[in-house]
């Protein structure tokens, strides 16, 4: 019967005679038969008239988490996870409750932007996905979940990195000393590494904002009035040892190494 109904589909005007027809039975056979060869486009089409119509009946599940996964295949993930929010908040213990929840977390995974642009999205899809672990912590897709997570985090990370070598720069372009109407660059760019440093500890970007912070810092101690120099020169220094201790094999360490030199002769000389 399904081959049958599959082979009737591919008629000429079949899809036509589909998308007037009044019965409901017929139209959700068709819409699967759609799904099923990849016709997404079909298939949402006639979900989109049947799901009101098919809520609360035995079909009404599954024409609804089709209807999400047919945009999801078509690559609208915007579309597609609020059609899987639908059906979880509709069938908060249906058949397709788990998959509902981890797909629409990864299509807003798969809509995220790059890191130079508004975020608000990529905060969205880590609380959809984590949602998703913390409702189905035993689920097989729990560890595809939890790296997206990961991976997504590490794009915020990525922003505030960007941020703070824009402050960072900036620093290097107010002459004589870092001290401006717009107040010190160099310390805003180490107080944005450290927060980012402190929110995920465990960032693949974490050498990055530790050597930008040490880079900060020397050249805030450089910039600095006489009678701050000599503080500020001893943080580079205790911030050079904790970079060494951490990083000992960094791709930096020709340049920390000299960061230490020029900073440590300093001190020895004030002390």
């Amino acid at each position: 019967m399904g081959l049958l109904f599959a082979g009737l589909l591919t008629s000429c005007g079949e899809y036509n005679k589909v998308l007037k027809s009044t019965d409901i039975e017929y139209k959700y056979e068709a819409a699967k038969s759609y799904f099923a060869k990849g016709q997404n486009t079909k298939a949402a089409v006639i979900l989109e008239d049947l799901v009101r119509t098919l809520k609360g009946t035995v079909n009404g599940q599954e024409s609804a988490y089709m209807l999400a996964m047919t945009y999801f295949n078509q690559g609208d993930y915007v579309t597609a996870s609020h059609y899987f929010t639908t059906y979880y908040t509709t069938y908060p213990r249906g058949t397709y409750t788990e998959q509902a929840r981890f797909y629409s977390g990864r299509a807003l995974y798969l809509d995220t932007p790059e890191a130079r642009l508004d975020q608000s999205s990529t905060y969205k899809a880590i609380q959809e996905l984590q949602m998703f672990v913390e409702y189905f912590p035993a689920s097989a897709r729990r560890d595809q979940a939890q790296n997206m997570i990961f991976e997504l985090q590490d794009k915020l990370v990525e922003k505030e990195l960007l941020s703070a070598r824009l402050y960072y720069d900036l620093g290097s372009y107010t002459g004589n000393t870092v001290y401006s109407s717009t107040g010190n660059n160099y310390l805003s760019a180490v107080i944005t590494a450290q927060n980012a440093l402190r929110e995920y500890p465990y960032t693949r970007y974490r050498e990055e904002l530790s050597i930008l912070i040490l880079r900060a810092k020397y050249d805030m101690a450089k910039a600095s009035v006489e009678d701050k120099k000599a503080d500020r020169m001893r943080e580079t220094v205790d911030e050079y040892y904790a970079f060494k201790n951490e990083f000992p094999e960094s791709k930096y360490l020709k340049e920390v190494e000299g960061i230490f030199q020029e900073a440590h002769q300093y001190v020895e000389e004030e002390d």
